[in-house]
């Protein structure tokens, strides 16, 4: 039954010399990015420069575009005592590692096996023709850390290790609290402990780092309320939630404000009925998961392209499970406007470019926040991990039991 079907064709074992191409595209970004920038990229560079501060005696929140917990001082403490030379070339490759590694984790989690033709051609198609991937590993921003934490959180979910889910959940939120709208996931399937665990790890390694800093309300007195408020005129130009690209095209920026927590709110209750919806569990996952993360950005000041990075291969990976974000038009009208190479009209300076990821944003929201629709029971979304076995087409009639 599968033979035909391209996704049967696609999870099937890919020939080797396949691995060329995304092999080639990734060690020429990286290469790049090791040769154009210093300390590994440019928003690698803040987080270093304020671990050097604080090893100098000084305060790392002095520098208003260093937006991390005090955890992240003592992770970036090793890069600062690297020379300069080797720091531009371990950061592009750990970043490209580690984007690699959440593709995988992202497949596993759809079951998809890693050495099939479709490993392949989505991790090309993530490198070469989605314009985030590549802006994220030559900023090397630790949003990387997100994007990894993200899947490998969902697979030791699906496993039933929710814990340990946690834990990875809020380790990363102890360098970067980008991934906190997920704890809603814990809430929605009432695990508590394991939400427990999501919260004590960023919060006992955020006290204990502080403790170690000059200003260690620095977070709280200063990050935060930038965060909340986005005031840096230079940050504003790159947002791209819409309370920051509507007031460029003139809308009032209260308007702006309350429109993008309506569509917030709107996104995350969507996000709770995908959940109450039920299905297969890989899905229900990545989809609740990814729901909650892009109404978080809808809202969240600031809100960068990269950040994209952290649903997209979730999202991606799903493809040969029947049903899946992937599969509807949607999804790939969403990610036209961030194919590289194609000039937009008035849109060409690099400060502009805020009204493309704003699209992508909206339109990705929008496509996830349409699978909480009441409709028919969906496939199981199981892809086959045994080489050249046929896939499901419309199997499945009832919720996971483990959910």
């Amino acid at each position: 039954m599968g033979k035909s079907d391209i996704f049967g064709w696609l999870v099937r074992r890919s020939p080797w010399p396949w691995w060329i191409a995304p092999a080639a595209v990734l060690c020429a970004l990286s290469g790049h990015v090791a040769r154009a920038t210093p300390d590994g990229g440019m928003d690698n560079a803040i987080v270093v420069r304020a671990a050097r501060t604080w090893l100098a005696g000084g305060s790392p929140y002095d520098d208003p575009h260093f937006l991390y917990l005090p955890g992240a001082v003592l992770a970036a403490a090793p890069q600062a005592l690297l020379p300069h030379a080797l720091v531009r070339v371990l950061v592009p490759c750990a970043v490209t590692a580690c984007l690699v590694v959440a593709w995988a984790c992202a497949l596993r989690l759809h079951r998809v096996p890693l050495g099939s033709r479709f490993a392949v051609l989505g991790l090309t198609a993530l490198a070469a023709g989605f314009t985030p991937f590549a802006h994220l590993v030559r900023l090397g921003n630790w949003t990387v850390s997100a994007a990894l934490a993200l899947p490998l959180a969902l697979l030791l979910a699906r496993r039933e290790r929710w814990v340990a889910a946690g834990a990875v959940i809020g380790a990363t939120l102890a360098v970067k609290p980008l991934l906190a709208p997920v704890a809603l996931l814990f809430v929605f399937a009432r695990r508590w402990r394991a939400l427990a665990v999501l919260l004590a790890v960023p919060a006992v390694v955020s006290a204990l780092c502080a403790l170690l800093l000059p200003d260690p309300a620095g977070f709280v007195t200063r990050t935060l309320p930038f965060l909340l408020h986005g005031d840096d005129a230079f940050v504003r130009l790159y947002e791209a939630s819409p309370a920051a690209v509507l007031p460029r095209l003139g809308v009032p920026a209260a308007l702006a404000r309350a429109l993008a927590l309506a569509a917030c709110a709107a996104g995350t209750a969507c996000a709770f009925l995908r959940w109450r919806r039920g299905g297969p569990g890989p899905l229900r996952l990545a989809e609740t998961a990814c729901g909650l993360m892009l109404s978080a950005f809808l809202v969240s000041r600031p809100s960068y392209d990269h950040y994209l990075v952290v649903v997209l291969p979730l999202l991606l990976a799903g493809l040969p499970c029947a049903g899946a974000v992937a599969r509807g038009p949607g999804f790939w009208l969403a990610l036209v406007p961030q194919l590289p190479g194609v000039t937009w009209p008035f849109l060409e300076p690099v400060t502009r470019r805020a009204f493309r990821d704003a699209a992508t944003l909206g339109a990705l929201a929008l496509a996830v926040a349409r699978t909480a629709r009441p409709g028919p029971p969906r496939a199981t979304g199981r892809s086959p991990v045994r080489t050249g076995a046929p896939v499901p087409v419309s199997s499945g009639t009832g919720s996971d039991p483990a959910f």
